[in-house]
């Protein structure tokens, strides 16, 4: 008798995670990782209790990939680091569609908004480069993030093609008003 193949927890987290990256979130099921798997649906219930606490799992693995992007763009010296967290996070949506949208561009209605640790860090860089409070930075943060995501929702919908020369520019362009806006004290 042969032995039997043994389908690790990771294995299905990254497998469905494939499935997410080339399809879509919603191509996301117990049957699309066992064909993907070659078994059948049986090992992905005896890892996960629910669909829900594997669609948890691929979001965190999805999200690991976006902590990533963000890293390379910050080691690559070629921005500076708050710059280089926009410019991550738009080649993510451009690079990483589906990725995107299931991490960003989900229905979060009746769900607590929580944000990741690359939100405080940002909001950290803004209160430093900038001389002001949790509060100013946060919001400060807040007007670029709707910017940011802005062109990130382009990208990743196929909505409008921008060249990464303009998108920079939008960025600093965008940063420098709000910056200025903030810092005058005016409304």
């Amino acid at each position: 008798m042969p032995p039997k193949v043994r389908i690790s927890k990771e294995d299905i987290i990254n497998t469905a995670l494939e499935i997410v990256r080339e399809s879509g979130a919603d191509a996301l099921n117990a049957r699309s990782i066992a064909k993907a798997l070659g078994c059948s649906t049986q090992p992905v219930f005896s890892n996960f209790a629910t669909m829900d606490e594997l669609q948890d799992a691929v979001n965190a693995a999805a999200y690991e990939e976006y902590l990533g992007f963000l890293k390379r763009e910050t080691e690559s010296g070629k921005y500076p680091q708050y710059k280089s967290f926009g410019m991550a996070y738009i080649r993510f949506a451009s690079e990483e569609k589906h990725l995107f949208k299931m991490l960003f561009m989900c229905d979060r209605e009746g769900k607590e908004l929580t944000h990741g640790p690359d939100f405080d860090a940002s909001v950290e860089m803004i209160m430093k480069a900038n001389g002001i409070g949790w509060e100013k930075a946060r919001l400060m943060h807040l007007e670029m993030w709707t910017c940011v995501h802005g062109i990130g929702t382009m990208l990743a919908t196929s909505f409008l093609p921008l060249e990464w020369e303009l998108i920079s520019d939008m960025l600093t362009d965008v940063y420098q008003g709000v910056r200025t806006r903030h810092l005058s004290g005016e409304n």
